[in-house]
């Protein structure tokens, strides 16, 4: 079983070092990592964010051990300071299974981004994280076909795994992506656009869905928010 030592990464690069195995691997690969986890938030929620899960976990002596598993869903990709952390509904299963988030061929998030100047290369999330400094989470990391079969008790988990990512890695911006899925973990009574109410001590901008499926935004809307994204991570850095 491939190994990982956590003496050789800072906690906040784990994330992404993880996502990159987990990028390569199959659903149900495992990994052992082991040594002295000093991040701010529990391992097992960096680990569930990589889009995997804790299988076995022992520790003493001030050192740790735990087995992951390659889950069915997508990775984050997330680092201190960037520029926008998009955060989506949940995965879809073709999202998972591509490892590309808002891959869906009717979903409109990355003609809108290129139009809007937040990525340069279509469908390519590692480009848009390392090029243009854009990250990608969700509210929920269990994948499905659609997002209407999520519950309450997950949109409130994911709030709270979503809201200690951001207090820890401090992104510019943290933009969500989709109005229904931020008035379920966040505020009921929120609209579109920049919200009052920083989430996680971040400027915090609400789009609609991008999703295909969202006949009430139109791709020129999309492009009008994502513009307004660009600008204001512009404006916070």
């Amino acid at each position: 079983m491939e190994e990982l030592d956590l003496a050789r990464l800072t906690p906040e690069a784990t994330p992404a070092a993880l996502a990159q195995w987990q990028r390569g691997h199959a659903v149900g690969d495992e990994r052992r990592v082991h040594g002295r986890w000093l991040g701010p938030v529990p391992f097992a929620a960096v680990a569930e964010g990589a889009g995997t899960e804790v299988v076995d976990a022992t520790e003493g002596l001030g050192l740790a051990q735990w087995t992951i598993r390659r889950a069915p869903t997508l990775a984050d990709l997330v680092a201190p300071r960037l520029a926008v952390l998009m955060v989506g509904l949940n995965p879809s299963v073709a999202a998972a299974e591509a490892g590309v988030p808002f891959v869906g061929a009717s979903n409109r998030f990355w003609p809108a981004a290129i139009d809007a100047g937040l990525v340069t290369v279509d469908r390519d999330p590692w480009t848009a994280f390392v090029h243009a400094r854009v990250g990608f989470t969700d509210l929920v990391k269990r994948a499905s076909p659609r997002a209407d079969g999520l519950t309450a008790a997950e949109y409130t988990a994911g709030g709270a795994r979503v809201r200690a990512l951001v207090e820890w890695l401090a992104p510019a911006v943290v933009c969500f992506a989709g109005l229904t899925g931020y008035r379920s973990a966040v505020d009921r009574d929120a609209a579109e656009g920049e919200q009052a109410e920083r989430f996680g001590g971040a400027p915090t901008y609400v789009m609609p869905n991008p999703s295909g499926a969202n006949a009430h935004a139109s791709r020129a809307d999309l492009v009008a928010h994502l513009t307004a994204v660009r600008k204001l991570a512009s404006a916070s850095t």
